[in-house]
């Protein structure tokens, strides 16, 4: 009986271990710092802080940083490509 507690007791041991990994790993996916709350709240739209009632501020701050890329990714263009951008405004 001794046997069997020396052999399960250290594979017990390492899956307790691997489980609070993954709980770590999702509390420091949730931590956020005081100035991402402040940009968020500074720049964010009504729907934007919809989702941040509906599901917490990873997911609604993952929101805004996809605006900004496309608002990003928008400007570049017109940039890139002034004779479009009149073309459309005339």
């Amino acid at each position: 009986m001794e046997g069997l507690a020396v052999i399960f007791f250290p594979v017990l041991l390492m899956f307790f271990a691997l489980s609070m990994e993954r709980v770590e790993a999702q509390l420091r996916r949730l931590t956020v710092e005081e100035e991402d709350v402040e940009d968020f709240f500074e720049q964010a739209n009504p729907e934007e802080v919809d989702t941040f009632v509906r599901e917490g501020f990873p997911r609604a701050f993952d929101v805004l940083r996809l605006r900004r890329r496309s608002n990003r990714n928008r400007a570049s263009r017109r940039r890139s490509n002034p004779a479009k951008s009149v073309q459309r405004s005339a």
